[in-house]
Formats: structure tokens, sequence, C-alpha cells
């Protein structure tokens, strides 16, 4: 039980000093928070706005582009700010009561409640101003959310062992990471790709994530090809895989 309160400490200390590093003691960077995404998705919407009469679903250019763009960032913004947990935190792992894990899952909470609260403001603001009422299906846009979280934190963990003891693959891993953004679903619905096309898209488990938090926002959206169990079965086993590795190296992670 001591053990337990001295990781919450320990985490809550790593928690406020992410904040003020990566933040700051100015405002200024919790609004570049928020104005990074929105600006994403405004591009977005002028671009594809000006090209095509109306989006793949519903009305709205805007909702479209951010339930894509926002789902994806829940990935993607949690594996690329842990991968480096414990590297950036390489003095404090010194002290015995810091362990390299205490890191990561300072970093973790500190993405969660960013991305969480940047969706809930750029979101919101977006069905805010729209003329047509959305009706929210809540529990698939957690469900997606939830897994995107457990599958990012699967990949960083990993990253974090590997980073450290292999140079290159963080150069490779960040070559095959790169077009994720683009093949994923933000831009496009994986139902309107012919076989066996689809079949090879519908692979990638951040497929599965988008398309779930899209049919949160969208009722009659039929997601032809999501499967929640294959998406569960990919995340957990990332995160086992990640825990494992994570954890027989522990020696490697404070003294590399």
């Amino acid at each position: 039980m001591s053990y337990l309160f001295t990781h919450i400490r320990v985490v809550g200390a790593l928690l406020v000093r992410e904040m003020a590093t990566r933040f700051g003691s100015k405002p200024g960077g919790y609004i570049w928070a928020l104005l990074d995404p929105a600006a994403h998705i405004f591009l977005l919407t002028l671009v594809f706005g000006a090209i095509a009469r109306s989006p793949a679903l519903g009305t709205s250019f805007a909702l479209f582009f951010a339930t894509g763009y926002i789902a994806f960032q829940f990935y993607q913004a949690m594996s690329s700010y842990l991968n480096s947990a414990v590297r950036a935190n390489r003095a404090l792992l010194s002290y015995p009561n810091v362990a390299p894990i205490d890191t990561v899952v300072a970093r973790f909470v500190l993405q969660l409640g960013t991305t969480s609260l940047v969706a809930f403001i750029v979101l919101g603001a977006i069905i805010a101003t729209m003329r047509v009422e959305t009706s929210l299906h809540w529990p698939l846009i957690l469900e997606a959310v939830a897994m995107a979280c457990v599958f990012g934190l699967g990949i960083a963990m990993v990253n974090c062992v590997l980073f450290l003891k292999y140079p290159l693959y963080e150069q490779v891993f960040g070559i095959v990471n790169r077009p994720l953004f683009l093949i994923s679903g933000v831009f496009f619905l994986p139902d309107s790709i012919p076989d066996p096309y689809r079949d090879l898209v519908l692979i990638n488990p951040l497929v599965h994530i988008i398309m779930g938090f899209r049919k949160g926002f969208y009722p009659e959206y039929r997601a032809i090809g999501l499967d929640m169990n294959y998406l569960y079965g990919i995340a957990f086993l990332t995160l086992f895989a990640g825990m494992l590795v994570f954890t027989l190296s522990r020696k490697t992670l404070r003294n590399e």
C-alpha cells in the first residue's frame, strides 16, 4: 500500500513537471494545443469543401474531418508524446523512488486529458454551430477513444525501449508511421473502397478506431467492415507486448 501511495505521489509530481515543461507558465501553450487541431480541421474543410459538393457522411465537412482527425489524434498524440517519456526524464531516474513506468503514466494522464479537452471544445463548437441536430452515441465514442489510447500506450512502451537500444529503429518507425494519417480513413470512408483493397485497408487497426468513433456521431453510418473484436485483440496484444518489453528492460531504461 505504501508503494502505491509513493507511486501516486511521484506520478503527480511528474505530471506537474510535464505540464510546466510542455505548456509553460503562460496560457499561450494551452491555447496552441487547441489551435493546432482546429487549424488542421479548418484547412481540410476549406480544401475539400472547394472540390466536393458534400462530405462522405452528413452535411458538414468540418464535422466529418473533425471526427476523423480527433480519433486519429487520440492514438498519434498519445504514442508520439509517450515515446520519449523515459528519455526526457532520464535525470530523475537516478532517484530510487522514481521508476521508468512513472514517467509513462504521467505523460499518459496529461495527454489523455489534453486530447479529451481539445476534442470536447472542437467537436462541441462544430456541433453547436451546425444547423442539423446531431445525435451522439457515447458508448461507441468512448470505446473508440479507449482503444486508441490502449493501442497508443502499447506502441509507446515498446518504442521507449527500442528507441534507446536501436537509434536506427527510431528513424525507421518515423518513416513507417508518417503515412498513417493518409491511409487510416481520416479523409475517406473505407466502405467506399472496392475489394480486395478494402480488406487491406481494414488490416490497419486505426481504421477501425476512426470508423467506431464516427459511428458514434453518425447513427446512419453502417461502417461496413468495422470489427471491434479485431480492434480489441490488436490493442490489448500490443499493450501486453509493450508491458512485457518495458518490464524486462527496466535496468536498461535506468542505465542506458
